[in-house]
This record gives structure tokens, sequence and C-alpha cells, in this order.
């Protein structure tokens, strides 16, 4: 079966010597939602930026809907739909204004783009607003329009790089089902790209996660947290102890893969309810206050944990400290 994206040993520098991309490989098939998973500056908007034909890479290929990146930039950008981080929505003009000049920058004029441009407003509960201007729009009609604008010329491939980022929680989970009802109902290939654990868990049937460039672990959501037999232990600390823990529990051996992040330690056990005493008993013994304790089945950022050896949290404070 050909793949609707492939990436194969993609890298890419950028000045100053940052790399963005170590050899990024990975592939989707044809309909449903693939998810790129990982903090920010993990490597999931360059990898787009690529796939979309944005940038180029230093080295590696891609292909798109069967087509070269490199070789044929044009028929890609024919066959994809894209929404960047930031919204192409022209705030000056309606949103019927804006799926018209998305429809006639691909060829689609008279007749047929009026038709497409209300069967688009009506799917994403615009029309209503068709004819207001979008800077009157919420943030979420903003987000609904781009991706409608996404879909005017119908593309095999849609690209959706951080989008949901600055949404409140109620308007994320409808976007949520609006993405979902993409693939299901239409058909498309959707790679959408998050540092949202519980949307890629919610909404992708595979996940790759990235990590400084590359794929670290891929499959499906469930299939990922399977591999993590037993529970995880969760213990709030009351306050920061970070390295101060490392040999604290070495003595239960119940637990394995220990882990402390500031203000909370994680653990894994076969069976955590037993487990949760002897975790207990031993941070008394060395004076640890502890806040509370939770025992879960696994997680995805149980999953990075397992793959990076750091937390989601702690990656991301990781960037935003480079990023000062």
């Amino acid at each position: 079966m050909q793949h609707a994206i492939e990436a194969e040993g993609l890298v890419k520098t950028y000045p100053k010597g940052v790399m963005a991309l170590d050899g990024l490989s990975f592939a989707v098939a044809p309909g449903g939602v693939f998810a790129l998973l990982g903090p920010n500056g993990a490597g999931k908007s360059t990898a787009v930026k690529i796939l979309t034909t944005l940038t180029t890479p230093d080295a590696g290929r891609a292909t798109v809907a069967g087509i070269d990146v490199l070789a044929q930039p044009d028929a890609v950008r024919r066959a994809i739909g894209v929404v960047s981080q930031g919204s192409g929505v022209d705030v000056q003009a309606t949103g019927r204004e804006n799926l018209r000049l998305q429809g006639q920058i691909h060829g689609i004029r008279g007749r047929e783009i009026e038709q497409r441009a209300q069967e688009l407003l009506e799917r994403f509960g615009l029309a209503d607003a068709a004819d207001r201007i979008a800077k009157g729009y919420s943030g979420g009609m903003q987000r609904r329009l781009d991706i409608a604008m996404a879909l005017v010329h119908d593309p095999a491939v849609l690209f959706l790089d951080e989008p949901t980022t600055g949404l409140d929680p109620e308007v994320r989970a409808d976007m949520w089902s609006i993405i979902a009802r993409l693939a299901r109902e239409r058909g498309k290939t959707v790679l959408l790209t998050t540092h949202y654990l519980e949307e890629a868990d919610q909404l992708a049937e595979r996940v790759a996660i990235v990590d400084r460039g590359q794929v670290v672990a891929e499959g499906s959501p469930d299939t990922l947290k399977r591999e993590l037999s037993g529970d995880a232990i969760h213990v709030d600390l009351e306050r920061e102890y970070n390295g101060a823990l490392s040999g604290a529990l070495s003595g239960v051996a119940a637990i394995r893969d220990v882990a402390v992040d500031g203000r909370t330690l994680r653990a894994r056990a076969d069976d955590g309810g037993r487990a949760v005493p002897q975790v207990l008993q031993a941070l008394e013994a060395r004076g640890v206050s502890v806040a509370s304790v939770r025992v879960a089945r696994p997680s995805l950022d149980d999953v990075y944990l397992k793959y990076t050896g750091r937390t989601f949290d702690a990656a991301e404070a990781e960037q935003a400290e480079a990023n000062r």
C-alpha cells in the first residue's frame, strides 16, 4: 500500500548549529489521523515545513500523496491543505470572502467556488457568520475557518500544525470533534502536530513520538501504552527534591523506572496498589514529605518517559530554558 506521507532520514540544521531534525523517519497510511507528538522544539513544525514544501532538508527524502517533495513541489502543493500555527484568515474580509480567495488561488471560480464555500461554511458551523468580518470571530471560529480554507480544493492530505494551541478547553474539544469527523467521514489523511498528550491520545490512530529531531517510538496510543506493563505510580511531593531522591527507593524491589522531576516522583510496578505502602515507607525513612499519591494505568507521558528518560513537562521546561 502506498503511503500518504513518508519521511526518511530527514536532517535539518539551522544557523548556529541548531539541529532541528536528526534523521527523522516515519510513514503514514492513507486515511485517518496521524500525530507527531513532542514538546515544543522537538522538530515537529520543521518536519511539516519540509513536507509542505516551505523549506528543504539538508539530507533525507520525503513523499506526500506519492509525490516527491523535492522533485515536484508544485504537485505536492496541489495535493495538500495546510493549517499552520498562525491563522491564515484575513480578518478584514468576511468568512465567505476568505473562502472565495482561497478557491481562486487554486483556480476555482464562478458557481463552483460559491457552492464549495457555502458547503464548507455549513459544515464548520459558520453559515450564520458567513458575511461578517472575520475580525469579529472568536478564536475557535477563526480556527474553524482556517481548516475550511485548507479544504477548499479538496486535498488528499491535510496538515494541521498545532491547531488547538491557545484555545480554551471547551473550544479545543470542539476542534477535536471536527478533526475526527474529517478523517472518518471524508476519508482524509490528517497529519496533526501537537504537544498536548491528551490530544494525541484522543484523536490519533497512530502516534510518532518526536524527541530532539528523531522519532523515538511509533504505534497506536493503546499499543504504546500496553508496552508498559503494570501500573504507573505518581507521587506528589511537598517540595522539590530532584536528584536528592535518586537512591531513596533503591531498596524497594517492587518498583522500577524511578524518575524524579521537581515535586513529582514517578515509578512503575506490576501491582501499584501493593507497592505504594513500600514506596511511602521508604520515602518517610528519608524524611521526604508526600502531598499525595495515585496509581494509574500507563499514559503517553509514561511512554515518553520510557523512551526519552525524562517527562514531557521536563522536556518542555528544558526547551523553554534553551529558548531563553
